[in-house]
């Protein structure tokens, strides 16, 4: 059977997961390229959003040239395009069970662990232990609802595997290797054995890493940024504001702030600011590696271009890297660090990832800066200092290749390949 069309996605994402099993279950062949590798958000070309308006992966295409996206829309086309397919029940009110699980999947479990987890990396809102853990505490009342849906129940919708099965077990194993551990897992017996059973399924247990999916042992620990030492002058000067603001406080507390008490220092001025003008222009380069073939066009482009004395090139390592588990948490610890580095990114690119596998895995990258000097680029953020930095040297051929490599999203690090990556635009 010919293929009937192409999915693009992230490979090893649940969602693509759950398309692929679809189609896999259905009897439907479909292209889909395990190899192929995204950088930011590079996938957004015109020509792509030409196709899919709504920019996001996982997306389908037709080989008649119909288009379109979101991971339940492909996985039921899928479902539905095999000729003996019985992954959507026929039954009206089989189906109408089969669609509430598929929508307790996205409802109930996938957003409410998508947004524990922006909580716990930093990446959304700032760290709240009380929210983390309520979101946490109602993901687990959920689960602990669907094991005694499953007590006696091998599948969800009848005797056999339905869409509602695909929906289910790939939003479990998005749930049990991110912020389910073990602890968690232990009080709901059931929906592990359904899951295992799911995934292991010969038809798809390649998708699912030949059915042995690593699951977390213990949920990831938030580790807050360091904090910013505060300043002895501004201290001292408050103290010694302090008595005036005594004498002349007013009836109105709030009337204490109608003037400051210190008047304010001018703005400091970036010393990176008084370097001699650059032919290199950084922002041509964020938009040159967006747009162009990192490999054939943006690195050529790159050499071209820099300039040597105006700016630098920096390989930058976690010091703790045995601290790191799960693979998308140590990419939100990269978008958070990137996030604090805002203060200088007219000044600064980045390129970092991690590389290797969920608890073995490291953080490394490179960075082009402005001027010879990391420190005064990257100490606006308060935990730069859990990072090394080594200059790298494009004369040596072995920093030339790791920079190239970093650039390009295909670093490998003694023996760990590039999972996912960060960039700092």
């Amino acid at each position: 059977m010919a293929p009937i069309g192409t999915l693009t996605g992230f490979v090893g994402n649940s969602r693509v997961r759950r398309a692929r099993a679809a189609a896999a279950l259905a009897g439907v062949e479909i292209e889909f390229d395990e190899n192929a590798r995204f950088m930011g958000r590079d996938w957004k070309t015109p020509e792509f959003l030409a196709k899919f308006p709504l920019g996001t992966l996982p997306v389908f295409e037709t080989t008649d040239g119909f288009c379109f996206g979101e991971s339940g829309a492909i996985a039921d086309f899928l479902a539905a395009a095999g000729p003996n397919s019985t992954l959507i029940p026929s039954d009206a009110k089989d189906l109408a069970l089969a669609r509430q699980w598929q929508y307790f999947a996205d409802q109930e479990l996938f957003i409410k662990h998508s947004v524990a987890s922006q909580i716990l990396g930093g990446k959304m809102l700032p760290y709240n232990k009380a929210i983390f853990d309520g979101l946490v505490n109602t993901l687990t009342a959920k689960l602990e609802i669907l094991n005694g849906v499953l007590a006696d129940k091998t599948f969800l919708v009848g005797e056999r595997i339905t869409i509602a099965d695909i929906f289910i077990a790939t939003a479990l194993t998005n749930l049990f290797t991110g912020l389910i551990d073990a602890s968690i897992r232990a009080k709901v017996p059931n929906v592990v054995r359904y899951t295992e059973t799911v995934i292991k399924n010969p038809k798809i247990a390649h998708i699912f890493d030949n059915g042995n999916v690593e699951f977390i042992e213990k949920q990831p620990a938030y580790v807050p940024p360091a904090k910013a030492e505060k300043p002895k002058e501004a201290a001292k000067s408050k103290e010694a504001a302090a008595p005036k603001a005594k004498k002349e406080q007013k009836k109105d507390d709030d009337d204490e702030f109608d003037e400051p008490l210190v008047s304010e220092e001018p703005k400091a001025k970036n010393p990176l600011d008084d370097l001699p003008k650059s032919a290199f222009n950084l922002e041509e380069w964020k938009r040159q590696y967006s747009n162009l073939d990192t490999r054939k066009e943006a690195i050529p482009w790159f050499y071209e271009k820099f300039d040597h004395e105006g700016f630098s090139i920096w390989r930058v390592d976690f010091k703790y890297n045995d601290e790191l588990t799960q693979v998308f948490m140590s990419s939100n610890q990269i978008g958070g660090f990137f996030n604090r580095l805002e203060a200088s990114r007219k000044y600064l690119f980045g390129s970092v990832g991690v590389l290797g596998k969920a608890n073995d895995s490291i953080i490394t990258g490179v960075l082009i800066l402005r001027g010879k000097d990391v420190k005064p680029v990257v100490d606006v953020a308060p935990d730069w200092e859990s990072y090394e930095y080594k200059q790298v040297d494009l004369a040596n051929q072995a920093d030339k290749d790791f920079f190239e490599a970093a650039l390009a999203w295909d670093l490998v690090v003694d023996g760990k390949e590039w999972a996912d990556g960060k960039n700092f635009k």
